[in-house]
């Protein structure tokens, strides 16, 4: 429902370009819409430069040098495990210019270390060093960052296309609004506060948004990735436990369970404990572990527990679209989303075009990030030049809507929609492997909370910012059961017990959308705008 919009802000600005997000994504899409010689704003739901799970750790990057040998391994290396639902013209797209802007990140100075041979090391980056140098790039190229102010709702022109976004500063209080010709969607993905780490400001507030505009998403069913973290920590980075060993409480080997095989400790959480030892690091590895990732050494040494030696408990922490590889769908490759003025970039976007049904993991979704978000900031700049003497003309109005009206019956407990998602989410038993009838069962109790949200309202704008994120996530929880329901077979991440195989008919993406009613359609591989009917309406 599009709502006049008010003139209560504190700050009111123009732009050509604002990009919503401040992680790689986000500040990428900047860079190059500044570079391209638009005006932009930049919003960030935390300080841009710090927040997100990439600014939390070190980053494998899917960094490539031209050599046709290594091209062609590096693509084949996902292709089976995703599904075959990736696009290899995508994947050469993204490998060329990750490689650009990676080589682009030496000449502005970051510490690339050399290898054996000395040479450069540059399929690794450390996110503290990365998102500073990232931040003062964008500072230097023109970029106005508007830090601790997340944006609540999008704005539209009378024509429908995106015009900009509204928000509040978290600290202050203070409300503002940015008036753009574009707009970039670079919020992340959705891991439902997990406490996985370095995501919990990654609530699927860009899906919502996105959404309240029109926008589709494609491959939500693919969002159920877990990572592995020790039982007493948030840290998922799961690279080391390739050198792990996986045991019963007793101390016995679980048959089958490894890093690549999470399905098996899922199975063994459901019953029991599991444990987990980094033994099969050689002594000459250990000292180099430690640099390259020290945050995942920082919960061991606070537990007095060294991980070579010590057995230490376990569990899986859901990751959701944060290393799944669902998001908004993008219609051509501009990064543009189905909505005029509306683009995605990062997690926010879908990243089947590389990954098809597979996690990207660290490498792929980094190299998407910085591709996309330098594609989309290139692109939205064009559009907004476009626009011409109209861009100054346009009268927008706000299209958010859930629990941003004042006029609902009764106050949203906020908390208590927040728990009632994660429980429909975070189970192994619903979500990690899924049937058709818990996916029923939990699509009924998914769509009474959306009633509830659509009924209610909040007291207070501190309380706004956390009931945006309860009903993006119970939005998000909803096109990701609602996807998977439909595809019946199991393919890439998505386990449905009911359908165990991979079914060749359904080699196809799943689009999806809409808010009170829930909508699900299938689109051809390779196919960016032709979309086959409806196979139900869910809601």
């Amino acid at each position: 429902m599009l709502k006049t919009l008010t003139t209560d802000f504190e700050l009111d600005l123009q732009a050509d370009v604002l990009v919503i997000g401040g992680g790689p994504a986000g500040t990428w899409a900047a860079w190059s819409a500044a570079s391209s010689g638009a005006k932009v704003v930049l919003v960030d739901k935390g300080y841009c430069g710090t927040t997100g799970c990439a600014a939390a750790s070190g980053n494998g990057v899917w960094y490539v040098p031209p050599d046709p040998e290594a091209r062609e391994t590096a693509k084949a290396s996902r292709e089976s495990l995703g599904g075959f639902l990736s696009d290899r013209n995508w994947m050469d797209r993204v490998l060329n210019q990750t490689y650009v802007n990676v080589n682009q990140l030496a000449e502005w100075g970051y510490p690339f270390p050399t290898d054996d041979e000395g040479k450069p090391y540059r399929r690794s980056l450390q996110g503290p060093e990365y998102m500073r140098l990232m931040r003062r790039q964008i500072q230097r190229a023109g970029v106005k960052i508007l830090d601790n102010s997340p944006a609540l709702e999008l704005l539209v022109d009378d024509d429908g296309a995106v015009a900009g976004a509204t928000g509040v500063n978290r600290q202050t209080g203070s409300k503002w609004v940015v008036r753009s010709q574009s707009t970039i969607i670079a919020t992340g993905g959705c891991a439902f506060l997990s406490k996985a780490l370095g995501c919990n400001v990654l609530t699927g507030d860009g899906y919502l948004m996105a959404a309240e505009a029109g926008a589709e998403m494609s491959g939500m069913e693919f969002s159920n990735a877990y990572g592995i973290s020790p039982a007493f920590s948030s840290v998922t980075k799961t690279l080391f436990y390739n050198w792990a060993t996986f045991t019963y409480e007793d101390g016995s080997v679980i048959p089958g369970a490894s890093s690549h095989r999470r399905s098996v400790i899922a199975q063994t959480l459901l019953q029991q404990p599991v444990y987990a030892i980094i033994d099969k690091a050689a002594e000459s590895m250990r000292a180099s572990m430690r640099l390259a990732q020290p945050n995942f050494f920082l919960p061991f040494d606070r537990a007095g527990i060294d991980p070579f030696t010590q057995r230490f408990p376990v569990t899986l922490r859901l990751e959701g679209t944060v290393r799944g590889t669902g998001g908004i769908r993008i219609v051509d490759e501009s990064c543009a989303s189905s909505v005029r003025g509306l683009y995605a970039a990062g997690d926010a976007a879908t990243r089947e075009l590389i990954c098809g049904g597979f996690t990207g993991g660290g490498s792929h979704n980094a190299a998407w990030a910085i591709s996309s978000g330098y594609w989309s900031g290139k692109s939205a700049a064009e559009y907004s030049r476009s626009l011409g003497e109209h861009k100054t003309q346009r009268l927008v109005l706000g299209v958010g809507e859930v629990v941003l009206q004042s006029d609902r019956s009764q106050t949203l407990a906020t908390d208590e929609v927040i728990q009632a998602v994660q429980a429909e989410v975070f189970p192994y038993e619903k979500n990690y492997f899924r049937t058709e009838q818990g996916l029923s069962e939990s699509l009924g109790r998914l769509n009474h909370l959306w009633q509830e949200l659509r009924s209610s309202q909040v007291t207070s704008d501190k309380e706004l910012i956390r009931a945006r994120e309860a009903a993006a996530m119970v939005a998000t929880a909803r096109w990701m059961y609602s996807s998977a329901i439909e595809r019946k077979e199991t393919r890439g991440m998505h386990k449905h017990l009911d359908y165990p195989e991979l079914d060749v008919n359904q080699q196809h993406h799943l689009i999806s959308g809409g808010l009170d009613q829930v909508w699900v359609k299938t689109q051809p591989l390779h196919s960016t705008e032709k979309s086959q009917p409806k196979i139900g309406a869910l809601v």
